[in-house]
Formats: C-alpha cells, structure tokens, sequence
C-alpha cells in the first residue's frame, strides 16, 4: 500500500507551514503499509520550545485551510513534542533533544521517505554602496 494523493498534498503544506517557522530535518516517511490508520508521517525538529509551538501552530492553520480537519492535538502545552494528527498525515514537532532521544526515524526506518518540494526561503540582498 502506498499513501494517497491527498495525504501526499496535505504532506507538502504541512512541510512549507513547517519549513516557513524555521522547522529543521524536515523527513516524511509514508507509513501505510505497517500502519493502517494513516498514510504519513511528518518528522520536523524545532530550536526550543518556543519554536516548536509556533511551527505547530503554522502546520496546524495551514492545513485547516488546506481542508484538513484536525483530529488529536497532544503536547501543545510542554513545547517537547508536538503531535497534530489529521487522519491521512500525523505530523510530529519536536524539540531536538526529543528527536534524537525517541528516534521515530529509526523506528521506521523500513517505511519509504516521501520526497519534499520546499521552496526557497528567498532573503533580500544587502546594500552594497
């Protein structure tokens, strides 16, 4: 089993919403095989506690806009690990320590990486006078 396409185009806005709060090591895997419930999981790492709660927050409202339906919240309060489940994608912020410490990546490292497109964060150049 693969995942869908629409949980493959909730994925992408998730990973921009994530991408655009400064989310790191962004990494999707596609769990439908194992995991009959959903289709994908979104990995993002977040620079503290603060970061993580507003990279949520972004993943959350985007895919609200999305047409997502947001299912479960859990670990808002804390800022450590985020989950947000949407049925199709569970998307999990954490803050490093947490990443590195549970490993979901190496938990399922057997299930495929779903490939991300992120644009480019575009800067302004300086002035050169």
């Amino acid at each position: 089993m693969t995942a869908s396409d629409r949980a493959l185009a909730l994925t992408q806005v998730a990973a921009q919403a994530a991408d655009s709060k400064q989310g790191d090591d962004l990494v999707a895997l596609d769990v439908s095989g194992p995991l009959p419930l959903t289709d994908v999981f979104l990995i993002v790492t977040g620079r503290n506690e603060r970061n993580v709660q507003a990279i949520a927050s972004e993943v959350e409202d985007r895919m609200i806009e999305a047409g997502a339906k947001p299912l479960r919240r859990e670990g808002r309060a804390e800022g450590r690990w985020i989950l947000l489940d949407f049925g199709d994608v569970i998307v999990h912020v954490f803050h490093e320590e947490e990443r590195l410490f549970y490993s979901l990546e190496r938990l399922w490292k057997d299930c495929p990486v779903v490939p991300l497109q992120l644009t480019e964060q575009q800067t302004e150049p300086a002035d050169v006078d």
